[in-house]
């Protein structure tokens, strides 16, 4: 969402409680929210997220109007809403954790990568497409932010061999530029080999987002859409599981020489 469009809505949302006199600490109980989370969410800390705003609604007897007001300034930025609230915890984190088992990362995916990739399966039309490619590209711009977040990402060894479109120049410039970006001193590329068999991260990707004040936040994939999650137990899972996968996986240097390998393969 732009900044403008989360001003309309960030707008509406506090007039909607000073409307009927409420603080946030008020509003927060009639909606069944902390007056802590109200005020992130007014202050632009926190994304106005579809379950807060449904709560909202729901409590107000709206109809459902801020929920349909969320769901169409979302449609003028480049990211779909259930992907809009992540993106802002990651603009924020101070450290980013990521697994993924399939492809490589939006955040390290070249442009010509993200386009191929989106349009498989030819699901998305070309205006969809071309959003989100950018939307992914603009993602990018916090590796290299002045005070960028230590991130740490560990791929599945398949990810080095899986093809696109079968266009070899694709993939090798999409791992020349993977190498490239491990070389950062912010950032770590573990790859977990073959022969390490069978492990837990396999089941899906899923990355965990600390933010400036120590809480962890994750987001995981889903064939339809992803999820922002923060419940104690669920991050705690998703923390296990990373620990898992981080142990199955080649250190930083080994892991660089294998994609700098793998580069050379799609020559």
């Amino acid at each position: 969402m732009s900044i403008t469009a989360a001003e309309i809505l960030l707008d509406e949302l506090r007039h909607a409680r000073t409307a009927r006199g409420m603080n946030q600490d008020e509003f927060g109980r009639f909606i069944s929210y902390s007056g802590t989370h109200v005020s992130a969410v007014e202050t632009g800390t926190r994304p106005p997220t579809s379950d807060y705003v449904a709560a909202i609604d729901k409590a107000l007897k709206t109809g459902g109007i801020f929920v349909r007001l969320l769901e169409r300034l979302a449609a003028l930025d480049m990211a779909p809403v259930w992907l809009r609230e992540w993106i802002t915890f990651e603009e924020q984190a101070k450290a980013l954790r990521w697994y993924e088992p399939a492809f490589v990362p939006g955040l390290l995916q070249t442009e010509t990568y993200a386009r191929a990739t989106l349009q498989a399966g030819g699901l998305l039309t070309v205006e969809q497409t071309r959003r989100r490619v950018q939307s992914r590209m603009d993602r990018q711009t916090v590796l290299n932010r002045e005070d960028p977040p230590h991130v740490v990402i560990v791929l599945d060894a398949a990810v080095l061999r899986r093809t696109v479109n079968d266009d070899r120049t694709l993939i090798r410039e999409q791992l020349e530029h993977l190498a490239a970006v491990a070389e950062l001193p912010h950032v770590q590329i573990h790859v977990v080999p073959d022969d390490a068999g069978l492990y837990p991260g396999l089941q899906g990707g899923f990355i965990l987002a600390t933010m400036p004040d120590d809480t962890v936040v994750g987001h995981t994939d889903y064939q339809v859409r992803s999820q922002t999650v923060s419940g104690a137990g669920e991050i705690a899972t998703l923390q296990k599981t990373w620990e898992a996968v981080l142990r199955d996986a080649l250190p930083r240097r080994p892991s660089l020489d294998l994609i700098k390998e793998a580069a050379k393969t799609w020559t």
